[in-house]
């Protein structure tokens, strides 16, 4: 059976104007929502994992209504997507890939193997065969096949398995925070290649692949965020305009612009390949701590985890 509550909140229309052609708003969610990953839905809602209370968040921006639905006993989810007519949850809690029917709301979940107990499950990513990958921060790495029930999981060559990212060819790639390596999984096997950091210690958190293939990771120990050129196995980095660290999110949109979510300076970054500037977003209050981003023509979504807020840039 699925829980769900549904609540009506008060839109905060705080528009700001934070670059030429671009404003920033506000959504405030109940006190403990704590946002931490988004999934904007193409029905123009916004799906987020409220980790803390263990729901599957359901926003509307349009009649500021919010669904919580429940994820189980004891769930933490953290990262989510949508794809399949469904939101995807990695439920760290339950330690299991959770999907929850855009139509419905029913719930169902796919538990991990034994041999990957507490694997602290990260972020989610599908493929273009319609098989789920996902990350554990205790080293794992691993896959589930929806048209199946599958899970398969793995144990990555170090520790900290954390974002991940699929190619327009449909290659997984993923970063380890603590492990501090970009990893080339091989689709059949499971086996990783790695790919070491611009500089060691840098912190990779998060990557996003763009439009030709190119990974883009945030840094997050160094500040900034670089890219990957597989084909010419090269690295490019790009600091913060100001920070030296915190840049915990990146997401790569359909204009091939980069987004960046820098702690340091209570921000949004927006970064142009092609001028290799910044335009910076901030937030109109203290310690907004934006996690994984997303975002779709013409909006870019994320969760101020600090502020109990969804934040959308329209431009």
């Amino acid at each position: 059976m699925v829980r769900t509550i549904i609540a009506t909140l008060a839109v905060s229309a705080l528009a700001v104007t934070a670059a030429q052609s671009a404003s920033v708003q506000f959504y405030q969610l109940p006190s403990g929502a704590y946002p931490h990953d988004v999934a904007p839905a193409p029905d123009g809602t916004v799906w987020f994992s409220g980790q803390q209370q263990g729901f599957a968040g359901h926003f509307d921006p349009a009649s500021g209504k919010l669904e919580k639905i429940s994820l189980g006993s004891g769930a933490a989810p953290h990262g989510v997507i949508i794809a399949n007519g469904a939101a995807w949850f990695t439920e760290g809690g339950q330690n299991a890939i959770a999907r929850v029917d855009l139509k419905t709301k029913e719930v169902k979940l796919f538990p991990l193997p034994a041999d990957a107990r507490n694997a602290n499950l990260n972020t989610p990513v599908m493929d273009k065969t319609g098989v789920l990958w996902f990350t554990g921060q205790s080293g794992i790495h691993g896959r589930l096949d929806p048209k199946v029930g599958k899970v398969e999981a793995w144990h990555s060559p170090r520790r900290g398995s954390y974002g991940i990212t699929v190619t327009p060819s449909n290659e997984i790639w993923y970063v380890a925070l603590a492990g501090d390596h970009l990893g080339h999984i091989d689709r059949n096997t499971g086996n990783v290649t790695i790919v070491e950091p611009p500089r060691k210690g840098v912190g990779t958190r998060r990557v996003w692949s763009d439009s030709k293939g190119d990974l883009w990771v945030s840094l997050w120990n160094s500040g900034g965020i670089a890219k990957y050129e597989p084909e010419k196995k090269n690295w490019t980095t790009y600091p913060m305009p100001q920070s030296k660290g915190g840049t915990y999110a990146v997401f790569v949109d359909d204009k091939d612009r980069v987004w960046a979510t820098d702690w340091l300076a209570n921000a949004i970054q927006r970064f142009d390949p092609v001028t290799e500037k910044y335009e910076t977003f901030p937030s109109n209050e203290r310690g907004a701590s934006v996690r994984q981003m997303a975002g779709r023509p013409g909006e870019l979504w994320g969760g101020e985890s600090g502020n109990d807020r969804l934040v959308v840039v329209r431009d």
